[in-house]
């Protein structure tokens, strides 16, 4: 019956389609877009097979661990673009934002009383995975969770991959077919639905749609929510439309020197994507077929040659090839890691080889130890990694080639291996929009070891753990203005 690749598609609960429902339930939790979102695809193939009007639900809660009017804004702002998005749309969108904690505990189950089939969105971290077990056990419908993260379906193989070699030599003998199966990109507009009905008004009484006001995420809004108003909107817009302007800037101007300039913080080549991505406003699918329509590329381009390098496989441009490794290798490696392993948060993930030198190495005396708030405030002796932080925590982003050396130094400059990861985490979940994903924890573990091999020569504190210093940084990276930018 389904479109949509069954290798996306997960049932979390034995309950059967109620065919006496109302309605198709999509419950958007990490796709947070109306375009090429399998998710939204797998609810329309419902909805049109059951003859059944689709309803869109997309919820913010306050009380989610690091829950700020940076967040916030950013997620509001998203949902201001579904709601226009929606509006012509033969569907019912039905925002909800809690205005204190726990507020909208029953709604999703309060709407799913009347479904006749869930559709949900599939993602491997943070607390989704929980709160998806343990609505699965409430529902008395069926619920399906539908992954539309990455080209290649995360829980198409059961294997966690070590290294990004072995994960780029595996997606290139193994990606090809999935480059067919691309999600529609308007769903809603390539079916015709069944007429749309309102949420019920007994739901919308307890329950009020977000105001427009709310979604216009102002100060003022913003300031009425129990939320962390201490950390402010990032420098960036979110939704839809700010990531395709972001996503048209990047091809324009900052492709072509991708490959080369992306490192140095002056020259500010990176795309600016990885919020958009991290909260499914723009789809990995989108950039990709942005990006091959801009090299003219088509599918028969790809190289026999399945080696794993890094370059060559695509038959792109250099730098296209290297924005591609990062788009789809290493984000999507992180996504491969949470879809298999639970403890993928917590030290013990870490290979053994990295846990042995850590621990033979855990009580070396540390030249310099910080506080958790030292680090948060950019109070350390070094200025390069006081810049980094302070773009961090103004800017909401953390420039990507200095996000390592961010984190070395806090391994280097905290009391243990454990207490360091502990602040990497803190520092860059609280801070950072593009924050919480797996992709998060493949950089903050790679600080000490995951996806990496053991260095020589051995050193105090770091062991066989990769090396990284302020002084080389400093003689490869172009980087005046920005530690300018970031003085103080």
């Amino acid at each position: 019956m389904s479109d949509v690749p069954t290798s996306r598609i997960q049932s979390l609960n034995d309950e059967e389609v109620q065919e006496n429902g109302d309605y198709v339930l999509y419950w958007m939790i990490a796709n947070r877009r109306a375009k090429s979102n399998f998710s939204l695809q797998r609810a329309v193939e419902w909805a049109n097979l059951l003859n059944k009007p689709l309803i869109v639900f997309e919820a913010l809660r306050v009380n989610y661990r690091w829950a700020s009017d940076r967040i916030h804004r950013f997620v509001l702002q998203g949902m201001a673009d579904q709601k226009r998005d929606f509006a012509d749309a033969n569907v019912t969108y039905y925002p909800y934002v809690e205005p204190t904690p726990n507020h909208g505990r029953e709604l999703l189950t309060t709407l799913a009383d009347k479904a006749a089939v869930v559709v949900t969105d599939d993602f491997p971290s943070f607390f989704i995975p929980t709160m998806l077990r343990l609505i699965s056990r409430k529902l008395h419908v069926k619920l399906e969770a539908v992954d539309s993260n990455g080209l290649f379906p995360m829980r198409s193989t059961e294997e966690v991959f070590k290294t990004a070699y072995s994960f780029r030599r595996f997606l290139q003998k193994s990606l090809p077919p999935h480059l067919e199966e691309f999600p529609d990109v308007d769903p809603i507009e390539a079916n015709d639905l069944p007429n749309s009905i309102p949420v019920p008004k007994r739901i919308l009484k307890k329950w009020p749609t977000a105001s427009a006001d709310l979604l216009k995420a102002t100060s003022k809004a913003l300031s009425e929510l129990p939320i962390d108003h201490s950390v402010g909107p990032a420098d960036f817009e979110g939704g839809r439309r700010a990531a395709d302007d972001v996503l048209d800037r990047f091809i324009e101007d900052r492709l072509v020197r991708y490959g080369d300039g992306r490192n140095h913080p002056d020259e500010d080549a990176s795309s600016g994507l990885s919020p958009y991505l991290h909260f499914g406003q723009i789809s990995s699918h989108t950039v990709f077929q942005r990006i091959a329509d801009h090299e003219g590329w088509s599918i028969d381009q790809l190289s026999d040659k399945t080696s794993g390098a890094r370059e060559g496989w695509w038959g792109m441009s250099s730098s296209s090839e290297s924005f591609l490794d990062e788009l789809i290798t290493w984000r999507e490696l992180g996504y491969n890691m949470c879809a298999h392993r639970s403890d993928y948060d917590r030290y013990e993930s870490l290979p053994d080889w990295a846990k042995k030198t850590l621990e033979e190495h855990a009580h070396d005396d540390r030249p310099h130890t910080y506080s958790l708030e030292e680090f948060e405030r950019a109070e350390t002796h070094d200025e390069i990694w006081n810049a980094a932080q302070r773009q961090l925590v103004r800017d909401g982003r953390l420039h990507n080639y200095l996000r390592m050396l961010w984190g070395k130094k806090i391994f280097q400059w905290s009391a243990t291996p454990r207490d360091a990861l502990k602040v990497m985490i803190e520092l860059n979940n609280k801070y950072a929009v593009d924050g919480r994903n797996p992709n998060s924890y493949s950089g903050i573990f790679w600080v000490l070891g995951r996806y990496d091999r053991a260095w020589g020569p051995e050193r105090p504190i770091f062991g066989k753990i990769r090396y990284m210093t302020s002084e080389s940084t400093r003689k490869k990276l172009k980087m005046t203005e920005y530690l300018e930018k970031y003085s103080e």
